[in-house]
């Protein structure tokens, strides 16, 4: 049998560039090597958008659509919204017992979420986000776990519960391996910060043609750089990066930018006309699935019932090594 990947999105808007080449690329070349289970994060999105869950209802589906629509085979793939999956809010809570809130207060991901979210104090739901996490990962044994550089201290708390776990109560739970994306993390077009949909400076699947231009245009570039004559700093440049990652004329952009062979409002055109070529096969797969929604919400519905039947029988040979299943 094949061994299995856990991974998945929080449902709190549609995907973008950073989602793809942070997590999702990555899920397209894995899957017909491991069985792959997409969570679709909905309660995980409640730690931060309990307040407006409008939004979630949308996100539950553009978020399957975008998975779909990089390349992912519906018949390849489960499927999987969370909260439907009775298995992972046990797993939680018997995880829960085992973990303290010191440990959980020095998660460096917490503490640097909780920052850029504006949090002065935490909700139990927020800062258990790496137990809960957990169990994400464990309902149904997941052998690998594909996450960014942000996302390690969760798996390394993840596989430290599980280990404590079989431990102490002899389970036989499996304890997730890591894979660490090996592209670097995008950042804004601004320069500011990583690419999110919080920071409000994404350039997202499901964007138009124009909308990719004019993100382009007001992408930032080397500062130094006062002049079309000037040679320019491709390697400080935010849009150069993009060009790096996204294109195969990468290497003569960035000599002629060494040698004030074009221009950065040049540079921004080239990149918007590379963005718009690699993002077509995408709008083009998003169509379909925006115009059969009853057959997206069929595979949410059959996936996620498989994985019930998968945690549910997971879950009862851990409560009985537990002592606590009564037959």
């Amino acid at each position: 049998m094949k061994k299995r990947i856990l991974t998945g999105d929080r449902t709190t808007g549609k995907l973008h560039l950073g989602h793809y080449v942070g997590s999702l690329k990555s899920r397209v070349d894995l899957q017909h090597d491991y069985e792959t289970f997409i969570l679709l994060a909905d309660v995980q999105a409640l730690t931060t958008h309990f307040d407006n869950v409008e939004l979630l209802e949308h996100s539950i589906l553009d978020v399957a659509k975008d998975n779909l629509s990089v390349g992912l085979d519906e018949n390849l793939v489960t499927l999987v919204q969370q909260s439907q999956i009775s298995s992972i809010a046990e797993l939680t809570i018997f995880y829960s017992m085992l973990v303290t809130v010191n440990q959980l207060s020095h998660n460096p991901t917490i503490k640097t979420e909780a920052k850029n979210y504006g949090y002065k104090e935490l909700t139990y739901g927020f800062l258990g986000y790496p137990v809960s996490q957990t169990a994400d990962i464990t309902f149904c044994n997941a052998h690998l776990v594909p996450v960014g550089e942000d996302q390690k201290p969760h798996i390394e708390m993840a596989r430290q519960i599980v280990r404590k776990f079989n431990a102490l109560y002899g389970t036989e739970i499996v304890e997730p391996d890591i894979m660490l994306s090996t592209t670097p993390r995008l950042q804004g077009l601004d320069g500011k910060a990583k690419m999110g949909k919080s920071m409000g400076n994404a350039i997202y699947l499901t964007d138009t043609k124009e909308e990719v231009l004019q993100k382009a245009k007001s992408g930032v570039t080397d500062t130094t750089r006062i002049s079309v004559k000037m040679p320019g700093h491709p390697d400080t440049c935010p849009v150069f990066a993009y060009q790096k990652v996204f294109s195969t004329e990468s290497a003569n952009i960035e000599e002629m930018c060494k040698n004030a062979g074009i221009g950065c409002v040049a540079c921004k055109i080239k990149l918007a006309e590379t963005l718009n070529a690699f993002l077509d096969p995408i709008r083009e797969r998003r169509h379909y699935w925006d115009t059969h929604e009853k057959e997206l919400k069929d595979i949410i519905i059959s996936g996620t019932a498989k994985a019930n039947k998968v945690g549910n029988e997971n879950l009862d040979k851990i409560k009985e090594k537990m002592h606590i299943l009564i037959k």
